[in-house]
């Protein structure tokens, strides 16, 4: 018996959907209200977010892990959050032992085992083992527990942020040219409260080293970064296309550096917008990812490509000085920006074009967090976790496919985490900020009424308050909030946690 047509044409295209080329890109300390499809009183447009936005699902309530660059990005990459880990407060340098410790599953390593290509082009942040020394390199020797010892088998990038050196250009376990000069942070005149990482760089290293002194490759220039990160993708996705057409699907993790600081727009850009040079950076990014944009359209693959937009955490704290300056709110109606447990340090924008499966111009307002993301991977593929996987991911994949909003469960109780170690949680329309060494009192937000949280009503609510508490200490405890057998945190217990001592 013949099968009909139409339903052969499903079939086929069901399958064909269900594996897509992911590209994910995360850029660095955006705020919700940078977006101006999220923010209508922006002083800067984003086109080409907007566009995406249009184009597929917008997450209202979406949140990164943390409220800082290292750990938000182990918690994107991992489904786990970082402060199960060692790393408690900050973040890390650009030298260290990974904090992705090895055999962890990682977005990479899974996509990889179902038959994915992997590459990262940007900015890495979770710690290199780089050959010798700051007094003593050997730059002919491999960098070690980097990118591609964590699933990816391409990576093209900087190891942190430009406020830690070493800073080249590293393609694979190498740098293109070795990073032999020394540099500290330059004056940026064009930006608030801002620096620049620029030539000249000196050939002797300083006698006594400080937190500001880098090493710094000859050829390296701060503001070649984000066309560097998008030339280099671009090219490496020219070269997956033959494959991606036979049936080896692609995933791109694009980290950008912006708007972080150092605050440098190309030329091309200086005078957009009505928010100085920060506006202009955001303008530039949002370049880029037009050109990623366009390419999948000129090689007629955007239809089956999964693309992600997300920041690591809220703008930094001179979102204060732009409000008076410009009259522009990084952090759109929520308190606070970077760093902070409250809404504005981690409620970032979070949009998802797929246009097989997800409808154009959806929304969904329920929470969500990026540790999602590993879980939602799992279900797509079809393929079940090990138990020490994703242990703080839970999957969305029916939101994606477009199932209605009071047909799916909300996600279980959320965790936030400030860098100085602060905790919140968040359950439904209630959040709970925890006390900690510096703020003795506990507070509670019905965030249904008051999402900007300037009504502390636990006193009112002393009974969720207890529950939630109570909520907060299991999923520590238990090593895990989604569902699964009890796992092991890599410390038993640490000072922040001065409600369980």
């Amino acid at each position: 018996m013949k099968m009909p047509v139409l339903l052969l044409f499903a079939l086929v295209f069901s399958a064909f959907a269900e594996k897509p080329n992911i590209i994910l890109v995360y850029v660095d300390d955006m705020g919700y209200g940078d977006a101006s499809c999220l923010n209508p009183k922006s002083k800067f447009k984003t086109p080409h977010l907007d566009r995406l936005a249009r184009e597929g699902i917008i997450f209202t309530d979406g949140h990164s892990s943390d409220t800082v660059c290292t750990p938000s990005r182990y918690g994107l990459i991992t489904g786990r959050y970082a402060w199960r880990t060692t790393l408690k407060r900050g973040v890390m340098g650009a030298e260290g032992e990974c904090l992705i410790a090895d055999g962890r599953v990682t977005l990479a390593s899974f996509l990889r085992g179902q038959g994915y290509a992997t590459a990262m082009v940007g900015k890495w942040h979770l710690g290199m083992d780089f050959p010798g020394t700051w007094e003593k390199r050997d730059w002919t020797q491999p960098v070690k527990d980097m990118p591609l010892d964590k699933g990816f088998d391409y990576f093209w990038g900087i190891p942190a942020s430009m406020n830690y050196g070493v800073l080249a250009w590293f393609e694979g376990r190498f740098a293109k040219v070795p990073p032999t000069q020394f540099t500290a942070k330059k004056s940026n005149a064009i930006a608030i409260s801002d620096y620049r990482i620029k030539p000249p760089y000196a050939k002797i290293p300083p006698k006594n080293r400080t937190p500001q002194d880098l090493e710094v490759a000859p050829d390296f220039v701060d503001i070649e970064c984000l066309d560097r990160f998008t030339t280099q993708s671009i090219k490496w996705l020219d070269d997956q296309v033959a494959a991606a057409r036979a049936g080896k699907p692609f995933f791109l993790y694009v980290p950008y550096t912006s708007p972080h600081k150092p605050v440098i727009p190309l030329e091309q850009f200086r005078g957009q917008g009505k928010a100085g040079a920060y506006g202009e950076f955001m303008i530039e990014t949002d370049h880029h990812l037009g050109r990623i944009l366009k390419w999948l359209d000129d090689k007629k693959m955007a239809e089956n490509t999964m693309v992600i937009f997300t920041s690591d955490n809220g703008p930094e704290t001179t979102w204060r000085a732009r409000v008076e300056r410009f009259g522009h709110q990084s952090n759109g109606i929520y308190r606070e920006g970077k760093r902070s447990v409250y809404e504005g340090g981690h409620r970032v924008p979070f949009i998802i074009r797929w246009p097989a499966v997800v409808k154009a111009g959806s929304k969904w307002n329920q929470p969500v967090c990026q540790t999602d993301l590993l879980a939602t991977f799992s279900e797509m593929a079809g393929r079940g976790l090990p138990a020490n996987a994703g242990e703080d991911s839970l999957s969305f994949y029916d939101v994606l496919k477009g199932v209605r909003e009071n047909s799916v469960a909300p996600r279980v109780a959320m965790v936030h985490h400030g860098s100085r170690g602060r905790f919140a949680l968040r359950e439904r329309q209630w959040k709970l900020v925890m006390e900690d060494a510096r703020r003795g009192k506990r507070e509670l937000y019905d965030l249904s009424k008051d999402p900007a949280e300037t009504n502390n009503v636990i006193g009112k609510h002393s009974d969720v308050a207890k529950r939630l508490v109570a909520k907060l200490t299991s999923i520590i405890r238990n090593g895990r909030s989604s569902p699964g057998p009890v796992q092991k945190n890599d410390t038993p217990t640490w000072k922040e946690l001065i409600w369980m001592r």
